[in-house]
């Protein structure tokens, strides 16, 4: 768990990023900064590269070409300071409780601490009734809205969320949303990707549209969802298959 009071480690500036596997290049020549403490939204077709994107920010996966660089660490190793939640949960087969537990144990929070995290996590996630049921036996929205707990409790600075509501009902999508509005307005910057321009007119702050693995816009959220700069993010927002493509694909 991270103390309040430590340096931020924004910004995160990509610079010409790309990531290949053999000769197809998956991830073309990114370049954004991602710096305030709101929510930046990654949108675009499937297979654009979203989730491509997140892992390579996170440091689950090497630029092919490029710098992905934690500005605002100073030297300090950015790993501890920011945290993930996949499509599907990494889960132990431990209860509910205890799975956040582990992981403040690992974060070395003091043992006299854990209790009233874990409680006040398992709440914020509607989750407490299910605090000694193992996590294996959850629905999957259950489950999300664990994986969800688990980050809240270790107070990252940053947390990506890779379509965090993805195949799940209405009302446990809600409450998701909740909980990433709450860690939101307790400073975690959330960098999160989703395939429901819906959520993103709810959620975002700033939108990333990508196509084919480039960046094609980068704005706010207001702005975009009004009158995006980009001929392929204008088609994506009236719900056009972007099954065409132009000679160059280049940013406006």
């Amino acid at each position: 768990m991270i103390s309040a009071d430590a340096p931020s480690i924004l910004p995160l500036e990509l610079s010409e990023v790309s990531f290949s596997v053999g000769h197809q290049r998956l991830l073309k020549d990114v370049s954004c900064t991602l710096e305030s403490k709101d929510i930046t939204i990654i949108v675009g077709p499937n297979g654009a590269g979203k989730s491509l994107l997140l892992r390579l920010c996170h440091g689950l996966l090497e630029p092919s070409a490029g710098t992905i660089r934690w500005s605002g660490a100073a030297g300090r190793n950015p790993s501890p300071y920011q945290a993930m939640v996949f499509q599907r949960p990494v889960l132990l087969r431990r209860s509910v409780q205890a799975n956040i537990e582990f992981a403040l144990a690992l974060r070395k929070v003091p043992r006299r601490r854990r209790h009233a995290l874990v409680e006040e996590a398992l709440n914020r996630a509607g989750l407490i009734r299910f605090a000694k049921t193992s996590a294996r036996v959850l629905s999957f929205g259950e489950q999300q809205r664990l994986a969800l707990a688990r980050s809240w409790a270790l107070r990252p600075q940053v947390l990506f969320l890779d379509e965090p509501t993805a195949s799940i009902d209405p009302a446990a999508t809600h409450v998701i949303e909740e909980v990433i509005l709450a860690m939101k307005n307790e400073g975690t910057k959330i960098i999160m990707s989703t395939h429901d321009l819906g959520q993103a007119r709810r959620l975002a702050d700033e939108v990333m549209f990508i196509h084919r693995g480039r960046l094609m816009e980068k704005s706010a959220a207001p702005a975009f969802f009004a009158e995006p700069k980009n001929d392929l993010a204008q088609a994506f927002l009236r719900g056009e298959l972007l099954w065409w493509q132009r000679r160059e694909l280049t940013p406006p």
